[in-house]
């Protein structure tokens, strides 16, 4: 039997006679487990987990619930990997859009779903499409070619399609977004109402006189209107051009001009912090290309202050509209890498690519129509034609907020909608963490979280779970170019804060260390899969991903990634971040990532190491950028020398005394950023850092 001492719970928030009493009932469940066990490690975490959520005097407490996880799996071996905070019930149980298919297949473990998944490509991406009711003009001659190049695939030959069609199999009653602007009132549209505002933006290009196949740029924040405007574009025949509202714009105009947008829709302003941040003028001052430009909350019409713009309500045609016929491999959507230090690259996603966005929601987001899906974004980035992709192909519902997702009036709106799956980024949570502004809300109909951006870390993880009442999270790595994930999880494996547990289904990788298979080291895809991209803008799509790549251990062609990943045990996988974050100093080469892992400190809100080549002698330096808890000491000399005797200790009694020295540290009131929620690479931040010393 294990020992009945349970976790020290002084200093966690309870008051005494309620840490008194959680501890006696903790003690009682240690007794009955022996804690050196793997298995009775998860059991009488699960139990502890039920009694955390039973009794408001802790419910709220997480510091004693995040000190009970910890002391539920402190013997754990690395051989079993880390310790579970939800598992899964039994798959015979279990009631999953995987569990369809593994029935289907006759078999009873997830690892031979996947297994078939990648060993019948055709055959996995047929059952798919047949799945998700996508739709064809014309039916392909088959799903494959097997002929074809890996970097140069062939999907569905000889078929016609236009996937906005797919986006409105639901009934037209039902409800297809709920979305609220911050200050104001939730509102509702229906499927078959999407379904004609598409019409009327596809009529409004129509008589605008963009040509079909051309581009038009999204520059607004995501509500109905902006998804009528991207999938009525793309209804149309036309491209969009997505260009996050919050880009400045220099930044706008690069993006424009790469994409050639013929025109742009965008709003006058939003409401977001209690501010009113305006869209339009940037595009004036830009002297972008001609705008339809909706108005802000409250008003009808919006003000025009260029000959060539117009207003929404002057631009929209009529309901009516046939779908143009497009071949799988027409573009539909144009999007951009953070591109800081060089033109961003332009990823063409096409007909295609959003069947890999709705089949991972299907498979590992386990999305059915009843659900409601939130995840705070916009179509600048990835995530918005992925969330509505997600929603509508899956007959779901989306939920959209136009605010701060930091704000409690947003945790608000994800009870009210109802929100059953609620995607991330990192950065968020820790806001969460920091404001404790979503304790005490109702999402129990949260089904589970998602999320993506960047790595996270086990204690942002097992708070956000605790948010929901110990709710699955799915960590979904991918990227624009992969039109979804390649390395995620399902509701049929253990969910460990922060870890992975599986490729994506229909897709395979191999981890590399130089040119030799590892469990630690740079992640490569192996081809083909649909969503991945086949086709850059601006560069040679196989010069960025074939060119220089080692054969696979069975001679595959394999595909660059650019991510470092390990292998734990138990089947876990976690991320180190960017193969180009990787830092090496007196000869030891780690992750910024694992550095960052280490510095927590009661005085920084967040941390990025970096390392830099000082004095160009080709030996790197370790620098940090810290975000100090309180913004008023961004400039404080006092507060940097502090936390760089601190980092120094904790990297040198934590990770490796050989990475104890930290040349720099350098305050920030936030972390450069590329994305909502990514944080800027090492090379973007090195010149960064080099900017910074030449200035001051």
């Amino acid at each position: 039997m294990a020992s009945s001492a349970p976790a020290n719970l002084d200093d966690s928030g309870l008051e005494d006679d309620a840490r008194r009493d959680l501890e006696k009932r903790v003690g009682a469940v240690y007794l009955k487990h022996n804690l050196r066990n793997p298995t009775e490690q998860t059991r009488a975490w699960i139990e502890i987990q039920r009694i955390l959520m039973t009794d408001a005097r802790w419910r709220w407490a997480f510091e004693a619930h995040r000190r009970l996880y910890k002391r539920s799996y402190d013997k754990r071996p690395a051989v079993s990997g880390p310790g579970p905070a939800w598992v899964p019930p039994e798959l015979a149980e279990s009631a999953t859009n995987l569990t369809g298919l593994a029935q289907a297949l006759r078999t009873s473990t997830y690892a031979n779903v996947h297994r078939w998944s990648i060993e019948h490509r055709e055959e996995f991406w047929a059952d798919i499409i047949r799945r998700l009711g996508i739709v064809f003009h014309e039916e392909p001659a088959r799903i494959f070619d097997a002929g074809s190049s890996p970097t140069e695939p062939v999907w569905l030959p000889r078929a016609t399609m236009n996937i906005a069609e797919s986006c409105f199999g639901a009934d037209p009653g039902k409800v297809a977004i709920v979305s609220q602007s911050e200050g104001d009132t939730s509102r509702a549209i229906k499927y078959g109402e999407l379904r004609r505002l598409c019409g009327r933006v596809a009529n409004g290009l129509e008589a605008m006189g963009v040509p079909r196949s051309g581009r038009v740029a999204i520059y607004m924040p995501m509500t109905p209107e902006s998804v009528a405007v991207y999938l009525g574009t793309i209804l149309s025949g036309r491209t969009i051009v997505g260009i996050a509202d919050a880009s400045a714009p220099q930044e706008f105009e690069k993006r424009a001009r790469i994409g050639e947008a013929k025109a742009v829709f965008t709003t006058e302003s939003y409401r977001r912090a209690g501010k009113d941040l305006p869209v339009y003028d940037k595009v004036v001052r830009a002297d972008g290309p001609p705008a339809i430009v909706l108005p802000p909350p409250g008003r009808e019409t919006a003000k025009i202050v260029r000959a060539q713009d117009r207003a929404w309500d002057e631009f929209l045609g009529r309901e009516s509209f046939e779908p143009a016929p497009c071949r799988p491999d027409d573009a539909t959507n144009i999007l951009f890498s953070s591109g800081t230090t060089k033109d961003p690259k332009a990823i063409v996603w096409t007909h295609m690519t959003p069947i890999k966005s709705a089949a991972d929601a299907y498979f590992h987001h386990d999305v059915h129509s009843m659900d409601v899906l939130a995840w705070p974004t916009s179509f600048g980035w990835m995530m918005g034609p992925w969330l509505t992709y997600a929603s509508l192909v899956n007959r779901a519902t989306m939920a959209l907020y136009v605010g701060d997702p930091q704000s409690r009036e947003f945790g608000k709106f994800v009870e009210e909608a109802g929100v059953t799956m609620l995607g991330v980024v990192p950065k968020l949570v820790r806001a969460w963490m920091d404001s404790r502004a979503m304790e005490g809300l109702d999402w129990g109909r949260v089904r589970l979280f998602s999320s993506t951006a960047e790595p996270s870390t086990p204690d942002e993880m097992l708070y956000l779970m605790f948010l929901a009442g110990y709710k699955p999270i799915i960590e979904y790595c991918g990227g624009t170019e992969v039109g979804g994930g390649y390395l995620t999880g399902t509701l049929l494996q253990p969910c460990a804060p922060a870890t992975f547990t599986t490729p994506a289904m229909g897709m395979d990788l191999v981890i590399l260390d130089g040119d030799k298979v590892a469990d630690r080291g740079e992640v490569f895809l192996i081809p083909p899969s649909i969503g991945l991209s086949n086709k850059l803008l601006n560069y040679d799509n196989e010069e960025e991903y074939y060119a220089g790549v080692p054969a696979g251990p069975h001679g595959e062609m394999l595909r660059r990634h650019g991510d470092r990943i390990e292998r734990l045990g138990g089947g876990f996988f976690r991320h180190l971040g960017r193969a180009d974050d990787t830092i090496n100093i007196n000869g030891v080469k780690t992750s910024s990532e694992e550095i960052r892992t280490v510095l927590a400190n009661p005085y920084v809100y967040d941390a990025k190491p970096i390392a830099v080549d000082i004095e160009g002698t080709g030996q790197a330096s370790l620098v940090v950028y810290a975000v100090p808890r309180d913004v008023a000491k961004v400039k404080s000399k006092e507060l940097r020398d502090e936390l760089r005797t601190e980092f120094e200790r904790a990297i040198k009694e934590r990770l490796n005394p050989l990475l104890a020295h930290v040349h720099d540290v350098v305050l920030v009131s936030e972390l450069p950023q590329a994305g909502p929620g990514k944080t800027r690479t090492m090379k973007e931040l090195q010149t960064d850092y080099r900017t910074r010393s030449r200035t001051s």
